[in-house]
């Protein structure tokens, strides 16, 4: 990315951050929610949301959720960034998996372990 897409995710990741946390209870109930990446692209245009649902057992209810209330968040994040930029971004969820991955890939390993020394 580039210096001003960069600059701008960063303020997007902050002020979504914030508006999750500040709206909890109505956009996701009890679900614990942290965004770990935003990616925005050259025109500002589309910024893809990853947040992380490691250990929610309802991780399709959260998605369906954010997309539910797409439309709420992206008119709270409209005012809060609306002097820095022209037009407001689409928000596009995405899960992010990689932490059921690296604890996949823990439990891998640890099975290789036990296997090589015998136990």
């Amino acid at each position: 990315m580039g210096l001003r897409q960069d600059k701008f995710g960063k303020q997007v990741l902050r002020d979504l951050s914030e508006l999750l946390n500040l709206h909890r209870a109505e956009w996701l109930g009890s679900a614990f929610v942290t965004i770990s990446d935003v990616q925005v692209s050259p025109d500002l245009g589309l910024v893809k949301v990853y947040v992380s649902l490691y250990n929610n057992p309802n991780r399709q209810a959260i998605m369906d959720s954010l997309e539910e209330h797409n439309k709420e968040i992206r008119h709270e994040l409209a005012r809060r960034i609306r002097n820095n930029v022209k037009k407001i971004p689409e928000i596009r969820f995405y899960e992010d998996n990689s932490l059921d991955y690296a604890a996949k890939m823990d439990e891998v390993f640890a099975r290789i372990k036990r296997d090589e020394t015998g136990e």
